[in-house]
């Protein structure tokens, strides 16, 4: 038996679909019913054929309560962990502490106890170190703790401090570390936002860079590394290394409309988030903008992916095709 956490997010639904076309025994966690209908149509977007949903065992649970997970993990042998609370805003962050760390502790206690073979979870780049020399970041670049971190960041590393500690209790684990994953399904959330504002507008853009990759790109290595003999190592899943500006281009390209024209200056986001802060105090809504979103804007980061294409002799997707896939899949 397969089990899988966050099953109805972006990661786990296409995953759950590609684990599907090959295996009959899967069991994914859920918390409401409204959030089963993103599944059905995540797998729309790949076949007609409505049996292979049908192949999964789903399981109503919270992954921050353990009388609610213990009976999910009878006769499962392998974990995919794709659960977890994304938010840049302050306000967040024990809420993150919770599902990020918490979550992942009971999950790798729930692992240990079953006897699981194995554990793949799904960090970040925003788990990894910053490069020192200029170079481009790999998995050997530790995380600094003394910098200014952003809540996620220091939620998905303590997540991932929990998971090796699952390797050194008798569980295989691999851990995979995304850059920001582009994919259909989710074009009100997270990176899924990037197609719905271009499509209808939007006029900015920055000059930050990072790595980024398709959600195929993402479940794809997934499920080779759990059936490959590779135990206890980490793996940055990163297709390109583009600015937001490329990306923006490129979206707008695919939906055939005008690219983003005005260019936004560190010192301009430095005062349009502490003003989006000031408005949440009086509004209690969120901020349209964070501190730490305001950073990420104008970072420079490159990450290799050397270490993934060598040991699978992977092949990533070109980011510009996966994009016209995207939104070809968003207007429809």
């Amino acid at each position: 038996m397969i089990l899988v956490t966050g099953g109805t997010g972006l990661v786990g639904s296409h995953l759950l679909y590609h684990l599907c076309l090959k295996n009959d025994k899967i069991r994914a966690i859920y918390r409401t019913e409204s959030s089963l209908e993103n599944v059905k149509k995540i797998f729309s977007f790949y076949t007609t054929d409505e049996d292979l949903y049908t192949k999964i065992e789903w399981f109503k649970a919270d992954i921050t309560d353990v009388p609610s997970m213990i009976p999910a993990f009878v006769n499962v042998k392998q974990v995919y962990h794709c659960a977890a609370f994304i938010s840049f805003n302050p306000k967040d962050y024990r809420k993150m502490r919770k599902v990020n760390i918490h979550g992942t502790a009971i999950i790798v206690n729930l692992c240990i106890d079953a006897k699981v073979d194995k554990l793949c979870f799904v960090s970040s780049i925003a788990a990894v170190g910053d490069s020192l020399n200029g170079g481009l970041i790999n998995e050997e670049n530790e995380w600094n703790k003394e910098q200014d971190n952003s809540g996620y960041s220091i939620t998905k590393f303590g997540a991932e401090m929990e998971v090796w500690r699952a390797s050194q209790e008798g569980v295989d684990v691999v851990i995979v570390n995304p850059g920001v994953i582009l994919g259909s399904g989710f074009f009100n959330v997270g990176s899924g936002k990037l197609f719905s504002q271009v499509y209808n507008g939007f006029k900015y853009y920055t000059e930050g860079k990072t790595g980024f990759v398709s959600v195929q790109d993402v479940v794809k290595p997934m499920i080779l590394l759990m059936n490959a003999d590779v135990k206890n190592e980490r793996f940055i899943l990163v297709a390109e290394n583009k600015t937001y500006k490329e990306i923006f281009d490129a979206i707008a390209d695919a939906f055939h409309k005008k690219r983003p024209s005005i260019k936004i200056k560190p010192w301009q986001t430095a005062i349009s988030w502490r003003i989006a802060w000031l408005i949440s105090k009086f509004t209690g809504k969120e901020p349209l903008l964070s501190k730490y979103s305001a950073k990420s804007a104008h970072s420079i980061s490159e990450y290799s992916s050397e270490k993934i294409v060598k040991t699978l002799d992977y092949k990533f997707k070109p980011i510009d095709i996966s994009i016209q896939k995207v939104c070809i899949n968003y207007l429809n």
